[in-house]
């Protein structure tokens, strides 16, 4: 080992260990401090952890915080290991808005206030300021937490206030919050429209936005976390003869919807985004709308389908 280049060693080898292990390694000395914070080795360290034998789910009840692993072959739970909080709550308090490469961006219900956590290291951030930043209310906002082009984390706010829109992003770098342009019909920032935690996936966030009632809209919005401009595409061409729900996933940085339309009877359909066209992957028969999550848990425990 002491002859082994220290690249060598923290690229090739460190970027292979679990999380844990990998914020024990930075004590070494300053030098791995250093290499082990860099983004390229998050960057690496992230694409090495995505395998089916290291996924874990991270599970938030009441008071208790823990992390299980994910047992692929029988779709199944191991053992839990308690996470502690590392920041003031109350009971049913916390919920996770957004993730990516397992930083957390998350409420507490009480408050209102953002943060970011990373429950490996116990490491946050909160993202509430003086002039009114960084609050969060449910069912008018939405969030989306994304990568840009020179690897600084940021968290994408969309709020909608008595018919008034903001959108704001903030970034990790510069830690501050900074007004963009939002660039499309203006209706989808009615309360009649649900729009959906943004999903991160190829340099875009990507959004559902759904209207209320039976045939109404639905489409997606993209915004592009680099020119920072959002555009719009179109939905899935589901039927539009019942409630109509949309949940991204991002396998393998290609996007895929789970759409499902009906009433008492739902039906399923997997689509995977090819440039601004959704293909169909998948049909499911008629399901009874209790079973729907169980099915989206089952179809994206593992990275293929």
């Amino acid at each position: 080992m002491a002859d082994l280049p220290t690249h060598t060693i923290v690229f090739e080898i460190l970027t292979r260990l679990p999380a844990k292990d990998v914020g024990r390694s930075k004590s070494v000395c300053k030098q791995w401090y250093a290499l082990l914070s860099t983004q390229d080795f998050v960057r690496i360290h992230c694409s090495r952890s995505v395998v089916s034998s290291n996924q874990r789910v991270l599970l938030i009840d009441d008071l208790t915080c823990s992390v299980r692993p994910i047992i692929s072959n029988n779709n199944d739970y191991g053992p839990s290991s308690i996470v502690t909080f590392p920041f003031h709550h109350q009971n049913n308090d916390v919920s996770i808005l957004s993730h990516l490469n397992g930083l957390l961006c998350v409420c507490l219900n009480h408050t209102y206030e953002l943060l970011l956590w990373n429950p490996t290291t116990t490491a946050f951030k909160r993202l509430s300021t003086p002039d009114s930043h960084g609050f969060y209310i449910n069912n008018l906002d939405a969030i989306g937490l994304y990568v840009d082009a020179d690897d600084d984390y940021k968290v994408l706010h969309i709020k909608r206030r008595s018919g008034v829109l903001g959108v704001y992003v903030y970034s990790r770098e510069v830690d501050s919050w900074r007004n963009i342009p939002f660039i499309t019909r203006q209706e989808y920032l009615s309360p009649h429209f649900n729009w959906s935690a943004g999903t991160f996936c190829g340099g875009t966030l990507y959004f559902t936005v759904c209207e209320c009632w039976i045939g109404g809209t639905n489409v997606v919005i993209c915004f592009d976390v680099n020119s920072e401009q959002f555009k719009e595409i179109s939905f899935p061409p589901v039927p539009s003869n019942g409630m109509v729900q949309g949940v991204l996933v991002n396998v393998k940085n290609v996007l895929h919807m789970f759409a499902s339309t009906g009433m008492f009877e739902m039906t399923i359909d997997l689509w995977t985004l090819q440039g601004d066209y959704w293909i169909n992957v998948l049909s499911c028969p008629p399901t009874p709308p209790d079973i729907i999550v169980i099915v989206v848990r089952y179809n994206t425990l593992c990275d293929k389908w």
